[in-house]
Order: C-alpha cells, then structure tokens, then sequence
C-alpha cells in the first residue's frame, strides 16, 4: 500500500477529487496548507502599501491505495490538476506499513 500526497492550487480540488473518484478512490483528506516552492510568494497592494506574501494557500490531498492502482492515481490527480503554470504542485508517494478502521478492526486492504 502506499500513501499519496498532493499539493495542489486550491481552485482544482474539485476536478482532482471527480478524477479519484473515478480511478475508484473511495476516500480521502484534504487539509488547507501553505507553502513555497520555486514559485516564491508574491507581493501585493494593500491600502497603498505593497507587501510580501511568502507562503502561498494550497491544499493537500491525501489518499491510501493498493499497489496495483498507484499509477493510475498519480496520473489522474496529474490530469486533473495540471494548469501548466509555475505552482501546479507537487506529488509525495510513501509506503504505508499498516492501516486499520477503528470502528470494525479491518486491516490493511480491507480497512481501505
């Protein structure tokens, strides 16, 4: 199993999360986040006075997957949230050693 992790802008959750779901994700977690990346921030105007925004809003999306649709996966969230602009995101895959649903106490597979 592994555990996918996307930054994206945050206008695109919608269309990412239409994509998981037809790829078969069934669940998943979004967190508002901010950050920086080679896209740096950006400055802006307020009351006649011009400041540095250095973290960016974004979101994170977090799914759990089977070995055998994490390529569909990546390329569903890339399709989806791709604009072709400086600050697109990124993607993070990791190994997931164990899942468990608290509430039955299924693992791994069947906890997904």
């Amino acid at each position: 199993m592994k555990k996918i992790e996307a930054i994206i802008k945050p206008f695109k959750l919608d269309e990412v999360r239409e994509a998981l779901s037809e790829v078969g994700i069934t669940g998943l977690t979004v967190t508002e986040v901010k950050g920086f990346g080679r896209q740096k921030g950006h400055t802006e105007l307020y009351r006649g006075a011009e400041y540095v925004v250095d973290f960016l809003p974004k979101i994170k999306v977090e799914v759990v997957v089977t070995d055998n649709i994490v390529d569909q996966t990546i390329e569903a969230i890339v399709k989806s949230a791709h604009t072709g602009k400086i600050g697109d995101g990124k993607i993070f895959v990791v190994p997931v050693e164990q899942v468990v649903r608290i509430r039955t106490g299924e693992t791994n597979e069947q906890a997904i």
